[in-house]
């Protein structure tokens, strides 16, 4: 039986790597520069679409290497435009993305890791569990394949959110690395300020990002204003409690016009009191920070649902008085389990 050869994925790879590449293949360094160039600012999805590059060398890569993008398994589309799509990462698993249009931006929802491994019992992705990372190239693979398919050329305003499946903290590398790469003016060429990561509050992990020199935009999964209450729907509280969870928020270097953004998402009965309002607004004081208030996004293999609107405005009202800015965002794509907390591949849905 003749053996299955496997080829590595250019896509992912830095500047300097493909550079290297070119010189292990006897090339000088810039032809590693055509070769990103060509992935990255053309998106060129064949090594013979490169054609700057002589036959030999493109036979030479093509034996090693080739072009892969995530395959689009499944699409559905809501009414406002929303699309989630179910992308296959070659053999080993499926992740959801998320595109959601706008008058004047798109926004791409991406995931990091195949499932999740942080538990938050409200959250649909954590019926999967974890079942890996996604290598860099697979996480950049998400926002080319989506521009792919809409048609979204460099010049469409995009913003790209890592609030799909997996906690991103998790895997720190590998996003970091497809930061610096959707935000490298010679790659895709995304600002900064148009990437958000999301993150269920890993403390040393905010550390460890508040260090580096490409920061994306940073949002804390907050939903709750206890511990006790905290650690009920996320588990991940009573190995980083509120308190250091906060003095990390604290401590993280933001821009001069930057705010750190906190996620409340409104459970019914349980997190969504005035007193509770009250206590958010008592934790946050002293960090420069905005809250998005989110309803919750409910489904049928979770008990829990969001409350009346009218106790949603109460909450925002009572932050508002005690001068916090709060935004309440209604989610997009609920009727096709797209929203915010509710990405679960189908067989995890009929398991």
């Amino acid at each position: 039986m003749q053996a299955i050869i496997t080829k590595e994925n250019l896509l992912g790879l830095t500047l300097a790597e493909m550079e290297r590449l070119a010189q292990d293949l006897g090339q000088p360094r810039y032809r590693g520069r055509q070769i990103y160039g060509a992935l990255y600012q053309r998106r060129a999805r064949d090594l013979q679409e490169i054609t700057e590059l002589g036959l030999s060398f493109r036979a030479a890569l093509e034996s090693r290497f080739e072009i892969r993008y995530p395959q689009i398994q499944e699409t559905l589309k809501a009414d406002d435009g929303t699309i989630r799509y179910v992308l296959r990462m070659g053999e080993e698993g499926c992740v959801e993305a998320v595109y959601m249009p706008d008058q004047h931006r798109t926004t791409l929802c991406i995931s990091s890791q195949v499932g999740c491994a942080v538990e938050c019992r409200f959250c649909f992705t954590a019926l999967m569990g974890l079942m890996r990372n996604l290598a860099a190239g697979e996480i950049l693979g998400q926002v080319l394949a989506i521009a792919a398919d809409r048609g979204l050329s460099p010049a469409v305003r995009t913003n790209v959110v890592f609030m799909g499946m997996g906690e991103p903290l998790l895997n720190l590398s590998e996003v970091l690395k497809a930061i610096a790469i959707l935000s490298d003016p010679n790659a895709l060429g995304m600002p900064l300020r148009r990437i958000t990561l999301s993150t269920v509050g890993i403390v040393p992990k905010i550390i460890e990002l508040g260090k580096e020199p490409l920061r994306p935009k940073l949002a804390v999964s907050l939903n709750a204003s206890t511990d006790e209450q905290r650690s009920a729907i996320m588990p991940i509280n009573r190995k980083y409690p509120l308190s250091d969870l906060l003095e990390a928020c604290r401590l993280f270097p933001l821009a001069p016009r930057e705010k750190l953004t906190f996620e409340y998402v409104l459970i019914d009965g349980l997190n969504d009191s005035d007193d509770d309002a009250r206590r958010v607004a008592n934790l946050i004081r002293g960090i420069k920070a905005k809250v998005n208030l989110i309803p919750y996004n409910s489904g049928p293999l979770l008990p829990y649902k969001p409350p009346p609107f009218e106790r949603v405005l109460d909450f925002q009202r009572i932050l508002a008085e005690r001068r916090v800015p709060a935004f309440i965002r209604i989610s997009r794509g609920r009727e096709i389990q797209a929203a915010c907390g509710q990405l679960l591949i189908e067989e995890a849905r009929h398991a």
